[in-house]
């Protein structure tokens, strides 16, 4: 049996952890507006940098406001208002209308 189908390490080798990105999305989004664009390692890490935190600013407020609720789960509307505290004025604005176009999305499929 091949040690490394089951969760262990190759031999004489080690077992490399997953890095998780954003890097393919920024990819994708970047191609939608500007098809002819490109970007660099180094701009693509300080957008990777970006996203998490605003994803880290997002999470903390919104468990926050569960807690004040007191409940444990995280529901669009603790994400929402998260959104509208965190955001600045035009930039919540879009992220609302986008949040709510994507939860229709996927409500509907």
């Amino acid at each position: 049996i091949n040690a490394e189908y089951m969760g262990g390490k190759k031999k004489g080798g080690h077992k490399r952890k997953a890095v998780r990105t954003w890097s393919l999305y920024i990819f994708k989004v970047l191609k939608q507006v500007h098809s002819d664009t490109g970007i660099s390692n180094k701009a693509m890490n300080i957008m990777n940098s970006f996203i998490n935190d605003i994803f880290d600013r997002l999470a903390t407020e919104a468990s926050k406001l569960a807690k004040i609720n007191k409940t444990k789960t995280l529901s669009s509307r603790e994400i929402q208002t998260a959104v509208r505290l965190t955001l600045p004025g035009e930039l919540a604005k879009h992220a609302m209308s986008e949040g709510t176009k994507a939860v229709a999305k996927y409500t509907s499929a």
